[in-house]
Formats: structure tokens, C-alpha cells, sequence
């Protein structure tokens, strides 16, 4: 399946436009709204919230690096989560969302997929995420 969305017009349009969201911050802090505004509508539970949590954990990645807080993201890693970000809030996709319970189904594939693909990038980031909200004392 992954194949498929990889090569899909969908996936190609969304990698089109990520390039240029990625230059600009006020373009991924809304990006992050169109986001955030999915996850609370679809409103994802049992065995999707692990789900949930990549994408939040992508969002984080995201609005830290489109502030200027983690600067430490590669481009093509960044351009990707991008992607796939849009490609997330697009209702238009391979699937499409207005198909009950299936039209979701390849969104999940694809983050899952990014998830294990830029896995070093993301610990890395989880670790910063970690350091930054750890209070020194002494």
C-alpha cells in the first residue's frame, strides 16, 4: 500500500507543496491548525491513538523547527513530514476520508511508514523535546 500512496498524484501534489510550506513558518503554524482540527474530528481511540500520538509528535517536530527552537531537523526529513502532513489533512487522497472507517486507512499506513523511516531524526528530537523541558536545579 505504501507504494501506491508514495507514487500516487496525491502524495506527489502534497510533496509539491511542501517544499514551500516548509519555507515559510506562518504556512506550517496553519498547516498545524489543519492538523490538530483532523485528529479532534476524526477523534482517534483505542489502537488509533497510538496513531495520534506519532502525528502530535510530528507537529511538535514541525511548529519547534518553524519557531526556530529545534533547528537541528534535516531539510529532506522536514519536507517530508510536510508532506505527509498535508497528504493527512487532504479529504482527497487515495482513500478517501468521507469512506467510513477505511478512508483513513492509508493516512495511517503513511505515517506510520514516515515514522519508521526517519526514526533517528525523531529520537533525536525526543530527546531535545526531553532536555528542553527538564528543569535544572543546582
Amino acid at each position: 500500500m505504501i507504494s501506491r500512496i508514495l507514487h500516487s498524484v496525491f502524495f506527489k501534489k502534497a510533496t509539491g507543496k511542501a517544499g514551500r510550506y516548509a519555507k515559510n513558518s506562518t504556512r506550517l503554524f496553519e498547516l498545524g491548525k489543519e492538523v490538530l482540527g483532523k485528529l479532534q474530528t476524526v477523534g482517534f481511540k483505542g489502537n488509533l491513538a497510538e496513531f495520534q500520538s506519532s502525528v502530535q509528535l510530528l507537529l511538535r517536530m514541525v511548529r519547534a523547527y518553524a519557531s526556530g527552537e529545534y533547528k537541528q531537523l534535516p531539510w529532506k526529513s522536514l519536507v517530508s513530514i510536510v508532506a505527509v502532513l498535508i497528504y493527512f489533512v487532504s479529504p482527497i487522497d487515495l482513500i478517501p476520508d468521507f469512506l467510513p472507517v477505511i478512508g483513513i486507512t492509508d493516512d495511517v499506513a503513511l505515517v506510520l511508514w514516515l515514522i519508521k523511516t526517519l526514526g533517528d531524526d525523531i529520537r533525536k528530537f525526543a530527546d531535545w523535546e526531553k532536555a528542553a523541558k527538564t528543569i535544572n536545579i543546582g
